[in-house]
């Protein structure tokens, strides 16, 4: 019987595929990757065309007279309103931060309970939350308006930061995560051992758990950072960075693209910071019974 051959990669011994596959899979995810970022190259270049070459046709995918002054002009116009460019820019940071710290601090906290106390109705509470995933927030929007009203929470950042933090799908990865990689034994002993539920959460779970809740922090704080204006939201000092670029497109597409790149910049940012992290620890955590 024929055996397979094994080579040593990274000093673990694994399973040998043909350089053949290896090459065919290379470029494979080489020319998917240039797919994806055609449409972020084509963002770029149209910020940096001058006018004459934007309404060149057919469009070209290089600048011939590269030139800043669409930046230049963002800040401009936006700097000559009523509502400096600084305000949408404070309104943005203020509820990325608060809707994404909220979301982690309270889904993980919720996940914890969930998979780690036992308590009656849980199951229960976990089924209503899996199923929730398949409700569109659409359908939930007259009844939200209701609340909101109720709450007195029109034109304020708090309708904005709120919502974020009843996410289901943070909670259910988090859930899932803490399932499969804290034992139970590993709890009944750390509580034998005299620890409080958030000693135990705090000082074994979170480090354990801490690709899921990298990811949620990534994956969070980039959608809310690229949300659109709220309809809930009519005060100019209350918008967002984004609502700010939609309007500006609307008179200049140079300056519109100059301002979509600077607002895709923070959040590309922010996840190549944490790229290597969320990768490191995927490949190094977790336990097994």
């Amino acid at each position: 019987m024929a055996t397979k051959r094994l080579r040593i990669r990274n000093h673990r011994v694994v399973l040998n595929r043909s350089k053949g596959g290896d090459l065919g899979i290379t470029i494979f995810l080489l020319i998917l990757g240039v797919f994806m970022f055609i449409p972020l190259w084509y963002l770029i270049i149209t910020a940096l065309k001058p006018l004459g070459e934007r309404n060149m046709t057919p469009p070209l995918l290089y600048v011939i007279k590269p030139t800043m002054q669409n930046f230049i002009d963002l800040f401009t116009n936006m700097n000559s309103t009523w509502v400096p460019i600084t305000r949408y820019l404070f309104n943005t940071v203020i509820i990325s931060v608060a809707a994404t710290f909220g979301c982690l601090v309270l889904g993980s906290l919720t996940a914890y309970a969930l998979s780690k106390i036992k308590f009656p109705g849980r199951v229960a509470i976990f089924t209503m939350i899996r199923y929730s995933l398949m409700i569109s927030s659409t359908i939930t929007a007259i009844t939200n308006f209701f609340i909101f009203v109720w709450l007195g929470w029109l034109n304020t950042y708090w309708i904005s930061i709120v919502p974020v933090w009843a996410s289901t799908l943070g909670l259910y990865l988090m859930k899932q995560f803490i399932d499969s990689s804290v034992s139970d034994e590993m709890i009944e002993a750390a509580r034998i051992d005299g620890a409080s539920e958030l000693r135990i959460y705090w000082q074994i779970v979170m480090p354990l758990v801490k690709p899921a809740w990298l990811t949620l922090l990534v994956t969070t704080f980039q959608n809310v950072w690229n949300s659109g204006a709220s309809s809930y939201v009519w005060s100019e000092q209350l918008k967002t960075f984004n609502s700010a670029i939609s309007t500006i497109s609307t008179v200049s597409v140079g300056a519109g693209s100059a301002g979509s790149v600077v607002m895709m910049s923070v959040p590309i940012i922010f996840f190549i910071v944490n790229q290597a992290k969320i990768v490191e620890t995927m490949g190094s955590s977790g336990m097994k019974d």
